[in-house]
């Protein structure tokens, strides 16, 4: 019954899937895109129907969502935080997030570095980029990323992964072309200990966009599970 109940989940991964790498083959070599399933307010139930079609990531946006849900989970689940992080929250995102995707400032990397020293855990991260300089969105501008990877990419328990953004909803293709334009900057420095392998962009509306200007990562919520409830 239950299965029943979430079979659009189905036929929902077979298109995002077909649709990125059908991008992937056209725009980009055919490079692997992996997809972070988002999970806010998405029940346990939804969750895991998804992972059986195929999904091994999902992306958290509110620690204490996730706490709530994490027992119903798969234990195949690989979960990645992607929700604004106040430093006072990072040891609990340090706990169990694989990958970090919103570090936007070098006090919270140094207090997601402090944590992580707690774990004995070198933590994945990727640098949040505001790259429409939006007030009301988090991120570092793009004149400051150079500044704040190579402070970051000093400390001793945290890893540089590459960057993650949420552009503007109009024109997003070209700030996705600017994002990718940024992280092959950044990877041509070649500074210490920022390895730039991952760029995290596109949610249910502009994914194959995202794909097609370099991201390694996409982001889809409602494309998936259908429409939030709250």
């Amino acid at each position: 019954m239950t299965e029943d109940k979430y079979a659009y989940i189905s036929e929902n991964y077979k298109r995002i899937k077909y649709n990125i790498d059908e991008t992937a083959a056209k725009y980009a070599g055919g490079r692997e895109v992996t997809i972070v399933a988002v999970t806010k307010t998405v029940p346990a139930g939804a969750v895991n129907a998804a992972m059986k079609c195929g999904i091994r990531v999902l992306g958290e946006s509110r620690i204490q969502e996730y706490l709530l849900k994490k027992d119903e989970y798969s234990a195949e689940a690989e979960i990645h935080f992607i929700g604004h992080l106040q430093s006072n929250k990072a040891g609990k995102a340090v706990a169990f997030a694989s990958l970090i995707q919103s570090v936007d400032s070098i006090s919270l990397a140094r207090e997601i570095d402090r944590q992580a020293a707690k774990h004995n855990k070198v933590q994945d991260i990727l640098i949040e980029v505001n790259i429409g300089t939006e007030e009301t969105k988090s991120g570092v501008c793009p004149r400051q990323l150079e500044e704040l990877i190579s402070e970051t990419a000093r400390l001793t328990n945290v890893r540089v992964r590459g960057l993650m953004a949420i552009p503007p909803n109009d024109s997003s293709e070209r700030y996705f072309e600017a994002m990718n334009t940024l992280k092959n900057d950044i990877s041509e420095k070649k500074i210490d200990g920022a390895f730039m392998d991952i760029l995290s962009m596109g949610m249910s509306g502009d994914y194959m966009a995202a794909v097609k200007h370099g991201a390694t990562m996409v982001r889809p919520g409602t494309a998936l599970f259908g429409k939030r409830e709250q």
